[in-house]
């Protein structure tokens, strides 16, 4: 059952980062084994933590395009969906770039600045396909890229064995964890593929793992080197992309999913233990908070989430979720529920309450959170899926220093100077540059400021 807190209660290891665990030592050698053999690293690790590891790693096209038009036959909705996310993610994500203004100022006569804002030539997306293979994710990674203009788009995902050696790989006992199926066409889970070829990337290739951050990370035979790389994953992924931040740009490195709800009594107990359960049913070390001013509302939300647990086919994820970092915590006021906020920095965050003074006041106080849900109609499961938003979203307290995957990871702001000879402020800076190379000893600075000035 969630456990309810008096907000004098909480303690204080609460509001500090979650650590999981380190698995750096294996992904270390991971890395450095894709860095020095490329493919033949894939292979090998394909053979120790993937089901297929086919011959080649690339999907064609065909495959992808297949894919996506047998689910457009078969579950017509879901592939409506994929679409209608993809094209609200899309808009949102041009307005994004839209913000981003190329300019040049006459910051002084004659000294001309400006800034421009270019896309990266290739970015990377992971998309992870263990339990529940994500279809969303690709959507909410390769999208913003697409949005930004980068020219090429590759994804990597988990090999799957090809329907055409399912035979094949059934007569071995292999296709399966811990006996992979070798050599086979290159494959990955359908929607993932569907998904893909719905929303433009250019390349996709059946690698997975901390071995597919490494091959994106530094290139192999057959996969391309990029410029950032995007996505979730395990703790492997998640320390692969760590340790290759530097060589390659990286999103974030993204701890267990966490929601806040604030709620009034104006709040529907069902909805909010809905949302809570909604983020619970991710991990067994997901967090779902609620923050109430109401004792009773409390209580209710926890019966409710007793209630849903039982006909929810996650059920035994959520429960371990719920159990055992799941909390409720009651405030004397609402204004508390700021303070929590800001030093939580969850997140997701949502306000579960009525239009109004009180409500706007919280959503102007609030400023640590990955994205803000106002209002009991804005669930957070459609930040998830289907409202334009990104849900790669920062956790563990890093809100406080950064927001989410945008179209701002694929984009870059270089600065230009035009200087125009003789001009007042071009003279004026040469000057300042002169002292200022002399004031640090730096005499070939000194010169090169002051030899374009000199009669």
């Amino acid at each position: 059952m969630i456990k309810i807190q008096k907000y004098k209660d909480v303690e204080a290891e609460f509001f500090k980062a979650r650590s999981f665990g380190d698995s750096n030592e294996v992904v270390t050698s991971v890395l450095e084994e894709v860095q020095k053999r490329g493919d033949a690293a894939l292979r090998l690790y394909g053979q120790k933590f993937d089901v297929a590891v086919p011959a080649v790693f690339e999907i064609p096209q065909e495959e992808l395009k297949a894919a996506a038009e047998k689910l457009k036959i078969e579950k017509r909705d879901v592939y409506d969906a994929i679409v209608y996310s993809h094209d609200l993610a899309l808009r949102f994500a041009t307005k994004q770039k839209d913000s981003f203004i190329d300019f040049e100022e006459e910051l002084e006569p004659g000294l001309f600045t400006g800034q421009k804002t270019l896309p990266v030539d290739r970015a990377g997306c992971y998309v992870p396909a263990g339990r529940f293979p994500l279809v969303s994710t690709v959507i909410m990674t390769v999208t913003p890229a697409v949005a930004a203009g980068v020219p090429e788009v590759i994804l990597c995902t988990p090999p799957r064995v090809h329907p055409d050696d399912k035979v094949a790989a059934g007569k071995t006992g292999s296709g399966v964890p811990g006996k992979a199926y070798v050599g086979g066409k290159p494959y990955a889970d359908e929607g993932i593929m569907a998904a893909a070829y719905i929303c433009g990337v250019n390349r996709v290739f059946a690698v997975g793992g901390a071995q597919a951050i490494g091959a994106m990370a530094f290139g192999t035979e057959s996969l391309p080197q990029v410029d950032v790389i995007v996505g979730p994953g395990n703790k492997y992924v998640a320390s692969a992309k760590r340790e290759v931040f530097g060589t390659v740009g990286i999103d974030m490195v993204a701890g267990p999913t966490e929601v806040m709800v604030i709620a009034d009594k104006s709040a529907n107990p069902k909805w909010v233990a809905a949302d809570l359960l909604a983020q619970a049913e991710h991990d067994v070390v997901a967090q779902p908070i609620l923050v109430t001013d109401s004792a009773d509302f409390a209580a209710k939300v926890s019966e409710q989430i007793e209630e849903q647990l039982e006909t929810l086919t996650t059920k035994t994820v959520a429960r371990q979720s719920i159990d055992n970092y799941g909390k409720i915590i009651v405030v004397d006021s609402l204004e508390d529920s700021v303070e929590i906020a800001n030093k939580k920095a969850p997140e997701h965050l949502e306000l579960a309450m009525e239009a109004g003074n009180a409500r706007d006041k919280i959503e102007t106080a609030v400023h640590n959170y990955g994205s803000l849900f106002i209002g009991h109609y804005s669930a957070e499961v459609l930040g998830d899926y289907a409202a334009g938003l990104n849900h790669t979203l920062p956790t563990s307290g890093s809100a406080r220093y950064t927001g989410g995957l945008s179209v701002r990871m694929f984009l870059k702001t270089v600065t230009t100077l035009r200087v125009k000879e003789n001009a007042s402020g071009a003279v004026r800076s040469a000057v300042a540059a002169g002292y200022l190379g002399d004031a640090e000893g730096l005499a070939g600075h000194a010169r090169a400021a002051r030899i374009r000035i000199e009669k």
